[in-house]
């Protein structure tokens, strides 16, 4: 039993052997679903000295971490029985949802926080990084997923992450947000289930868009091998409590088994 209390679970030793570079929740789940969660941490290893950060605090804001998603995620993978993979390290030391060619891979500067070791960083120190951690994580993503699709011809990727309640002074109205771009045989029953709630504010490509542009775990994993794939964002307030996590992973646990129980999933491109 992992030290969570969650069971079956395999880890990868971080560089610095004190932290995992990812977890695997529910590995060997015989089901078709697998969760991502590419912001899953706030740990920065020691050997970068908190980034140069002289307010550590920081790295309790959104900008190192999906507040909430990865509680939400693993009572959802409970839920459901369903494979989760987690990133271990902060988004501020290398953000796996980039592009390893993207200067926001490595971010000098998150809502108007400056990150002092990510500024002018040497191209080895970068490649080191992506070497370190990028590679690992997408690596054993594409592992994961070349069981399931073993396994299911059509698999479903579903990328977990949430949203800060407040962006440049606005108060985003939404719970939640599906985000696609051109596949939405996943989006299309999830906005259709969500919004026979009239409690909830569903975005559909809100807070963010999907197409501008489409994030690299579901471009990488989902797009690119035409694997069904969704992100979804849930609102940090609402989720940053065990409560909380606990009625969304619930709300979660609905939507996803009445995508699971569809015979077919629609096709690419039907309007919603």
């Amino acid at each position: 039993m992992s030290p969570t209390g969650i069971t079956n679970f395999i880890y990868c030793p971080m560089p610095d052997q004190n932290f995992p570079t990812f977890d695997v929740q529910h590995a060997d789940s015989p089901n078709r679903l697998l969760f991502t969660v590419d912001h899953a941490s706030r740990h920065i290893p020691e050997e970068y000295d908190n980034l140069g950060l002289t307010d550590i605090s920081v790295l309790h804001r959104h900008i190192a971490w999906d507040i909430g998603i990865e509680d939400v995620t693993r009572r959802l993978s409970d839920k459901l029985q369903g494979t989760a993979i987690y990133a271990r390290f902060s988004r501020l030391l290398l953000d796996a949802n980039r592009y390893p060619t993207d200067n926001a891979l490595i971010p000098e500067m998150s809502d108007g926080i400056e990150v002092p070791a990510n500024k002018g960083i040497t191209l080895n120190d970068r490649e080191q990084r992506i070497e370190k951690y990028f590679h690992p994580y997408h690596s054993a993503i594409t592992g994961l997923l070349d069981e399931k699709i073993a396994q299911h011809q059509e698999p479903l990727l579903i990328s977990m992450h949430s949203f800060t309640p407040v962006m440049n002074d606005f108060e985003r109205p939404w719970h939640i947000g599906i985000l696609w771009d051109q596949d939405d045989r996943i989006a299309a029953p999830m906005l259709e289930f969500l919004r026979q709630n009239s409690s909830l504010v569903v975005g559909d490509n809100e807070p963010y868009s999907a197409r501008d542009p489409l994030g690299y775990t579901m471009s990488a994993h989902g797009t690119d091998r035409n694997v069904p794939h969704v992100a979804i964002e849930i609102r940090q307030d609402l989720i940053d409590t065990h409560q909380g996590a606990e009625k969304w992973a619930c709300i979660m646990a609905d939507v996803v088994s009445h995508v699971m129980g569809l015979s077919t999933l629609p096709k690419t491109g039907t309007t919603v």
